[in-house]
């Protein structure tokens, strides 16, 4: 072999070497990019997971947020009407002091004290959210009042509340606190 061809040779080596060089650079390089994809893929999946959690939690705060707000406010309405109801027949017997026909001057101040009396009381009342029952000239209604008494009347319409013997009251218009003790017309 001559010089000249050793060297074109050696050329041709040195290309060779450069281009699995570059070739082997291409190929890590692809492998570092797949790498690299598998990397953002597996990053991107544990961000969805953590997310997907995240969400689910807040969610499920939320719920236990909601849930024992309920609870309490159940709470809360059962210990006034437990209140409420222990209360009530102080203001039915405020009602039937103002019932007494009085006649002196000092009887007639006491009863004014008692009706300022009980419209405090029926104030407290409403102010704790319960409110009477209208039960007078109203249809019967079983889950409101307790019909004690019927009466036959053809001039008044079937099942309706001819007298209101006690007065019943309800708690935020939905939970009955006490019925009404009423007469009816059959």
């Amino acid at each position: 072999m001559t010089a000249e061809e050793r060297g074109n040779l050696m050329e041709i080596n040195e290309e060779k070497n450069t281009v699995e060089e570059e070739t082997a650079a291409e190929e890590t390089q692809q492998q570092t990019d797949t790498e690299e994809k598998s990397n953002e893929e597996v990053l991107e999946e544990k961000l969805k997971e953590q997310t997907d959690k995240y969400v689910r939690l807040y969610a499920e705060f939320d719920n236990f947020q909601k849930r024992t707000q309920r609870e309490k406010d159940m709470r809360y309405g059962d210990a006034v009407i437990d209140a409420a109801a222990a209360i009530l027949p102080i203001g039915d017997n405020l009602e039937r002091a103002l019932k007494i026909e009085v006649e002196s001057e000092d009887a007639v101040k006491l009863k004014e004290g008692v009706e300022m009396v009980l419209k405090q009381f029926a104030d407290t009342l409403e102010k704790l959210g319960v409110t009477p029952i209208k039960a007078e000239g109203e249809q019967f209604d079983p889950n409101l009042h307790n019909a004690v008494m019927h009466i036959e009347d053809d001039t008044i319409d079937d099942n309706t509340v001819v007298e209101e013997l006690m007065k019943g009251y309800i708690y935020k218009d939905n939970r009955v606190v006490r019925h009404s003790m009423v007469k009816v017309a059959n």
